[in-house]
């Protein structure tokens, strides 16, 4: 697993080991990116259930100001401490060990940009969807990866689904503020 391009590119990250253990592809990475390219530079990413927290670093190397990668897990936030710090972004990554629900209730700025990639098909991301609305700024963009056949919500507070990507048994679900679509 790689950087795929900004200031970080080609900077090889090391990743969780297990069977529960489901890395965003590089496929999909790329593709996520491309969809929000406008929507980085100098803006504040959230990367929750951040794993080896390559999203929220892809999003430091292509320019964002600051990234929050939150995962409760001590062995993620590990693997998350190196990346960050093989990257060289320890100014910009703020590395935080809470589930997150907790995260968002403590959370004191709003955000532009987040990445939810939880365990597939437990209800997480209906759990989330609520509480991550009132935490988003106007023109930012809420962005879930699920099993394609998991039914998401059409909408979550100020926040509407707008578009639907699939890859294979992947899907990755776009909110927008509603008077944004």
């Amino acid at each position: 697993m790689r950087v795929i391009t900004g200031s970080a590119r080609g900077r090889k990250l090391q990743t969780l080991e297990g069977r529960d253990v489901r890395p965003t592809t590089d496929k999909v990475k790329e593709s996520v990116f491309s969809i929000i390219q406008f929507q980085i530079q100098g803006r504040v990413f959230v990367d929750l259930f951040a794993g080896s927290g390559q999203m929220g670093i892809e999003a430091l190397s292509r320019g964002a100001e600051k990234a929050y990668l939150v995962d409760q897990s001590l062995k993620a936030i590990r693997v998350i401490e190196q990346n960050v710090k093989t990257c060289g972004f320890e100014d910009n990554a703020h590395i935080c060990r809470q589930d997150a629900a907790g995260f968002l209730m403590s959370a004191r700025e709003n955000f532009d940009v987040v990445y939810v990639d939880p365990p597939f098909e437990k209800g997480i991301i209906d759990e989330v969807l609520p509480m991550l609305s009132s935490k988003m700024n106007k023109g930012g963009v809420i962005l879930c990866e699920s099993a394609d056949n998991e039914v998401l919500p059409e909408e979550a507070g100020d926040f509407v689904l707008d578009r639907t990507y699939r890859y294979g048994k992947i899907k990755v679900s776009l909110y927008r503020h509603k008077e944004m679509v």
